[in-house]
């Protein structure tokens, strides 16, 4: 289970004395919650929904989320892949994992955790729409509008936390810039015959996306297919074509909007005298390779919680800035892979190579690099030559 490391004051305020807005009823604004809760602050979570439904969306993690969560996690848990085919050009390869990435059920992960962070003392109150912070002199008076009846209240906090999405109105009102974001669109598929439960198959078409198609099983006989894009109605069409060629027929579609981690945003922002922070998607805490945010969201609930109760020092933001930071570059060189560099990296995926990536998961992307570049130098060689053959992004290209 997560460490909240060290001391349990802030600003020479005993926990039980601080009063914490968590804003958003997301997975890691709830995770903040409950371990602020945990170590005795008054907690209160504001969520603009009046019931808690969030929008379902299968999503796979890895077994960090495990060892973040413990118990917690477990219902949202419907699946576990045991191995990962990568295809391109008529190329394929085959990575087993040591260890299984976990296929879940967002809405029920947030569910679980707002049970969790309400067993652990937390106040969720649905129905209050977050509008504005303003600076009272110790704190902050944040202004809130009830969703039914548009009614306002002033509500007061020591600390607000702003885990309310890539779009974030606390973002907005502390003066953080507006993130990019980019469309994730998937449809949910029966599986055909070939098709194994517990395994997820990977396509790279660079000229639909410099990201990639993913189907990921979420039962014995369906699955979710989609992929990341770059502009919503074309990314929409690259879809449908790709499903009609593999002869899927959508049952259903699933889409969001998720933040494109460009450079560390920080993590806290003064106002006035009190302190504002972001977590999860409204900091762009998201690995940029695959667009990923519940494993590094959770890191970042982690760390905030260990600022708020540390007087701003938190080891966990800067191991997770040193991660986000080492996946930014990885994408910099895959946004510029043209189909014959795919195909080259499919090739030079060795046995030795391919062990490293069964042992360690894309939430340890340093032991990765170094552990496949030792056992496969040519990689490494590939990479330089992406970086370099094209100078510096297009706009295109920063997503």
């Amino acid at each position: 289970m997560a460490n909240l490391q060290g001391a349990n004051v802030n600003r020479g305020m005993n926990n039980a004395e601080q009063e914490v807005a968590v804003v958003g009823g997301s997975a890691a604004g709830f995770f903040t919650a409950y371990l602020l809760a945990r170590a005795s602050c008054r907690v209160r979570v504001l969520e603009r929904a009046e019931e808690l439904d969030p929008t379902p969306r299968t999503l796979i993690v890895t077994s960090r989320m495990r060892d973040l969560l413990g118990a917690a996690g477990e219902c949202s848990v419907v699946n576990e892949i045991r191995r990962f085919e990568l295809f391109t050009d008529g190329r394929a390869a085959t990575v087993r994992l040591e260890r299984p990435d976990l296929i879940i059920e967002r809405a029920s992960l947030i569910r679980g955790l707002a049970l969790q962070a309400q067993q652990a003392g937390a106040r969720v109150e649905l129905g209050r729409r977050f509008v504005s912070l303003e600076s009272n002199g110790g704190g902050f008076s944040l202004t809130v509008e009830g969703s039914r009846d548009g009614s306002r209240e002033q509500l007061p906090a020591d600390t607000v936390v702003g885990a309310d999405g890539a779009i974030s109105k606390v973002a907005q009102s502390a003066g953080w810039p507006k993130q990019q974001t980019v469309p994730l669109i998937q449809a949910i598929v029966r599986l055909r015959s070939e098709c194994a439960p517990d395994v997820v198959r990977v396509w790279f078409v660079p000229e639909d996306t410099p990201y990639f198609y993913w189907l990921i099983p979420h039962s014995p006989t369906h699955g979710a297919l989609g992929l990341i894009g770059e502009d919503g109605p074309q990314t929409r069409r690259c879809l449908e074509t790709f499903l009609e060629k593999r002869c899927f027929t959508p049952l259903a579609f699933q889409g969001a909007r998720i933040p494109v981690y460009t450079g560390w945003v920080p993590a806290k922002r003064q106002v006035g005298t009190g302190q504002v922070y972001l977590v999860g998607d409204a900091a762009g805490q998201v690995k940029v390779t695959t667009v990923g945010g519940i494993v590094t969201g959770l890191r970042g609930a982690l760390g905030v919680a260990q600022a708020i109760l540390n007087d701003g020092h938190s080891r966990e933001l800067r191991a997770l800035r040193r991660e986000l930071d080492l996946h930014l570059l990885i994408r910099r060189t895959l946004h510029r892979f043209q189909q014959a560099d795919y195909s080259r990296l499919v090739d030079l995926l060795n046995d030795s190579a391919r062990r490293s990536l069964s042992v360690y998961s894309r939430d340890e992307v340093a032991r990765v690099l170094w552990h496949v570049c030792v056992r496969q130098p040519r990689l490494l060689l590939l990479g330089l030559r992406g970086i370099l053959a094209k100078g510096s992004l297009s706009p295109r290209e920063r997503g």
